[in-house]
């Protein structure tokens, strides 16, 4: 009788879903890091609401209500309610200041980083579970807090490394484009619904496509048909004419607005807070270079009632091709004044921003801006003999604590092996103490980068070699400098 073959699970990973990884993590550690100073800075407090959220919390509000799911990864739990997690860290934050409203300073200023999950499609770098990083004011109804949102996204783009004119946050008031759609009679829910959401997507489908989906809808390259908002030719010529009213002036903007939305009071709102934002961001100095008025700007979720905002990277790198990188928009948010009050039934005006940690580190990284701190230097301790495994180790601590990332090698193999793994990890050096360094008292360093180079390019100068060598022996007790000097080259060539 032959035995049964034992269940193997192939090794997979989930569709839509992506593994992060040592310098990935670093580079999001960093963001996280220069953000939550700022917020800091700025008076906010920190947060952390949990991953799962009751389902009837968050589906109300998200972008795809035809979907059967909603678009959120649901679980019934054991008493009959249904568990989602969280969408995104907005929603939680109206449960959270609905639950705690009698004990919370307001304004309540918070901030949060961590993962959100979105049961959609996935596709090129669209993943299904991403870090947020978010700041919030809960409590005021002034457009000076949106204007300080936007002031609070642009510091941080200062913050990460960037340069003015390498990024611009682009902002705009929902309200404005309200009243255009009143103006032309197109203001009921679901039309109003489908029209931020074509407009939401002219970045990436162009003027044709937006237009399609303003009126009978779009299919995409896969074979998906989108329904559109059912437009007239009069009413999609007007929204687009509103989306083209960009460029210039923040006051240019505005003026060019105003004829659109006709005698629309909801419009002319929207407009009397974007000029008071205007007034605000050049009082603490964020100027049009930084922040700047664009009517394209309407924002895709339903739960918006007010300024809209998105930071845009201008920044330019390239690929390994020479092709430029379009970076596009790494975060948003907006005024969203009725989402507390799902819960309370008292109107709660509130707004926010949030970054996309994961896609604004990836530009970060293209754009060489990784922080000085966000990875030490790493060295090996090489295991040269077997029982030697304490010295090594204590070795590696003595790194560490002049500063470095250290390791002593602890798996198998020879020599060969271990400078290989060593190679792979990116280690600028690799201590070596052999039995007979041990007896002399001395410890071989192996500059691994300079070795490297040297191999790849042998017409370097034979002086310049001898006076830089890539492996030296120097005495115990000079060890930790020289594997300083070491570093301090490979900082040096860059």
């Amino acid at each position: 009788m032959s035995k049964q073959k034992p269940f193997r699970p192939k090794a997979r990973r989930p569709r839509g879903f992506e593994d992060r990884t040592g310098s990935t993590l670093r580079v999001e550690r960093h963001l996280v890091e220069c953000a939550s100073r700022v917020y800091d800075d700025w008076g906010f407090e920190p947060l952390m609401t949990p991953a799962f959220e009751y389902a009837d919390a968050l589906g109300k509000f998200l972008p795809d209500e035809e979907r059967p799911n909603e678009g959120v990864f649901a679980m019934e739990d054991d008493d009959g309610q249904w568990m989602a997690l969280r969408y995104d860290h907005t929603a939680p934050l109206a449960r959270f200041v609905a639950e705690n409203f009698q004990d919370l300073n307001k304004p309540y200023r918070r901030y949060q980083a961590g993962d959100v999950w979105r049961n959609e499609k996935p596709g090129p770098g669209r993943f299904r579970q991403f870090v947020q990083c978010d700041a919030d004011t809960v409590g005021s109804s002034n457009p000076a807090s949106d204007a300080e949102m936007i002031a609070l996204a642009a510091e941080v783009m200062r913050e990460v490394g960037l340069k003015d004119g390498d990024y611009v946050i682009r902002v705009n008031d929902r309200r404005v484009l309200d009243g255009v759609l009143e103006s032309i009679g197109a203001s009921d829910p679901d039309r109003r619904m489908r029209v931020l959401r074509a407009a939401d997507k002219l970045d990436r489908l162009g003027r044709d496509g937006v237009a399609a989906l303003l009126g009978e809808g779009r299919k995409d390259e896969s074979g998906d048909f989108t329904e559109g908002a059912k437009l007239d030719t009069a009413g999609i010529d007007t929204v687009l004419n509103f989306l083209d009213a960009t460029g210039g002036s923040r006051e240019a903007v505005i003026a060019r607005l105003e004829p659109l939305v006709g005698a629309s009071e909801t419009g002319k709102a929207g407009l009397a807070a974007l000029s008071e934002i205007h007034a605000v961001l050049g009082a603490i100095g964020v100027d049009e270079t930084r922040a700047a008025f664009d009517p394209s700007i309407v924002r895709g979720l339903g739960y918006y009632t007010g300024p809209v905002f998105e930071a845009e990277l201008l920044a330019q790198a390239t690929y390994e091709d020479g092709k430029p990188i379009q970076f596009g928009s790494v975060g948003g948010g907006g005024r969203y004044d009725d989402l507390v009050a799902r819960f309370t039934g008292q109107a709660v005006p509130a707004t926010g921003f949030s970054f996309g940690v994961s896609r604004f580190a990836a530009a970060l990284s293209a754009l060489g801006l990784t922080g000085e701190a966000a990875e030490k230097p790493l060295v090996i301790v090489v295991a040269s003999e077997k029982d030697r495994s304490a010295d090594y180790l204590q070795m590696a601590a003595e790194l560490r604590g002049a500063g470095f990332r250290a390791e002593a090698f602890v798996g198998g193999g020879n020599m060969g092996k271990q400078m290989k793994y060593a190679d792979r990890r990116g280690a600028v050096a690799a201590v070596i103490v052999g039995s007979e360094e041990r007896e002399q008292g001395l410890v071989t360093i192996k500059d691994l980068k300079l070795g490297a180079r040297l191999a790849a390019d042998i017409s370097d100068n034979r002086q310049w070699r001898e006076e830089q060598p890539a492996q030296q022996t120097v005495a115990r007790d000079a060890w930790i400098a020289a594997v300083k000097e070491v570093s301090g080259r490979d900082r040096a060539q860059g």
